[in-house]
């Protein structure tokens, strides 16, 4: 029986693998599909707007699990997925993270029931396993968004200066599209575009933020969305905000420094015991299977997972607890 349902498991995930590989698109699909959803879209819209400026907020769908993402589009957890899946600058979609991690899930579930038949493990492991796509996307979001922050006070120099040279912000923005380094030029770049198309600079800031929501960001929105509204001289508010940008880096720096031994003692406690338990077992070959059959040794199982990630979770909330 167990061979059974380890067989359906099996051809179950080589299926989904195959769909997947099959029904992806092809780059130059991808440019069609983009410049098809151009034309089709009325010359003018009920609410007055351009068929350019609708094209800002019309969400842009990707590959063959449309249908999927239809049926997802309503839910708050799948317009999150998709406001991270921007902010990380991912080719990927809903649908295909969501069936990414269905199938992994249940790679890992039995995977864990193979070694160890106990609910309680097996769950755990096929949800590891199964967050492991939303993981890497949440890697790579932060990554671009610890990329922006380290070029942002350079760009934000560049633009005071080009604002004492007598660029308006429009211009000064594409002077960063074309000079600024990445992210930060794309997404000035992208500022720039929709000025051009029509949208006004608070609407186009604010999509900025959406697209990358830092700290040191929205006191740059904020500093020029209040000069707007008040007056003064932008390029002397940029100065200023620079020079705070740049303090709270030095302290999130030095912060850093200071907190990494507490890392590093969590990730060091946390995997200790599961890496002892491991290599026991490989030195010893059924060494803890009295864990694995006995309703106590279980039971021991279940109580050392608890405190194993209460621990985690209480080291990680000391050592991220301090925000500049």
């Amino acid at each position: 029986m167990a061979l059974l349902v380890l067989g359906f498991l099996a051809i179950l995930l080589a299926t989904f693998v195959l769909v997947i590989a099959m029904t992806r698109r092809s780059p130059e699909e991808k440019t069609i599909e983009q410049r098809m959803a151009l034309i089709h879209i009325s010359p003018k819209n009920k609410d007055g707007t351009t068929p350019e400026t609708a094209q800002l907020f019309k969400a842009t769908r990707t590959g063959r699990l449309g249908w999927l993402e239809e049926i997802l589009e309503p839910y708050q957890f799948a317009q999150t997925l998709q406001m991270r899946i921007r902010q990380a600058n991912s080719s990927t979609t809903v649908g295909t993270l969501i069936l990414t991690s269905l199938g992994l899930f249940i790679a890992g579930y039995a995977f864990a029931w193979l070694f160890a038949p106990m609910v309680l493990i097996d769950v755990p492991a096929g949800a590891a396993l199964g967050c492991l796509p939303y993981g890497i996307l949440s890697f790579k979001r932060s990554r671009r968004i610890k990329a922006f922050n380290a070029v942002l006070a350079e760009s934000i120099d560049m633009l005071a200066r080009a604002l004492r040279a007598g660029h308006s912000v429009v211009g000064a923005m594409e002077m960063l599209a074309e000079n600024a380094l990445e992210p930060a030029a794309s997404e000035f770049g992208e500022i720039f575009k929709q000025q051009n198309l029509g949208l006004p600079l608070r609407d186009a800031l604010l999509q900025l933020l959406d697209r990358v929501p830092s700290s040191d960001l929205r006191v740059l929105v904020t500093a020029i969305l209040v000069q707007k509204d008040t007056g003064g001289n932008l390029a002397e508010i940029l100065d200023r905000t620079v020079f705070v940008i740049r303090e709270r880096l030095r302290i999130q720096g030095e912060i850093q420094v200071q907190t990494a031994q507490g890392r590093l003692t969590g990730w060091i406690l946390s995997a200790l015991p599961v890496v002892m338990l491991v290599l026991l077992n490989l030195l010893n070959p059924g060494y803890s299977s009295i864990l694995l059959h006995d309703p106590l040794g279980r039971k021991l199982i279940y109580f050392s997972i608890g405190m194993l990630a209460a621990g985690a979770l209480i080291i990680r909330r000391i050592v991220n607890g301090i925000e500049v």
